[in-house]
């Protein structure tokens, strides 16, 4: 059974339903990532991982650059 290892980061600059889309579409695409949650009240983006260590905190970054928002450190 795998455990599953949950990190939430801050994001500057998400304000709707197409922030929160193109935000999730690129984090997903990572490697390793099971889950992506979005709050954009909170401006937070939830990564989950199966392998039970905690993502990859350049790639997710990376990975929102592209989706071309910033990720302002860990929520």
């Amino acid at each position: 059974m795998s455990t599953q290892t949950t990190t939430v980061y801050a994001v500057s600059g998400m304000t709707c339903g197409h922030c929160k889309a193109s935000v999730t579409e690129e984090v997903s695409a990572v490697p390793g990532v099971s889950a992506v949650e979005v709050d954009l009240a909170a401006g937070t983006v939830a990564v989950s991982t199966d392998s039970g260590a905690a993502p990859d905190d350049d790639r997710i970054a990376k990975a929102v650059d592209e989706a071309g928002y910033e990720v302002t450190g860990r929520a």
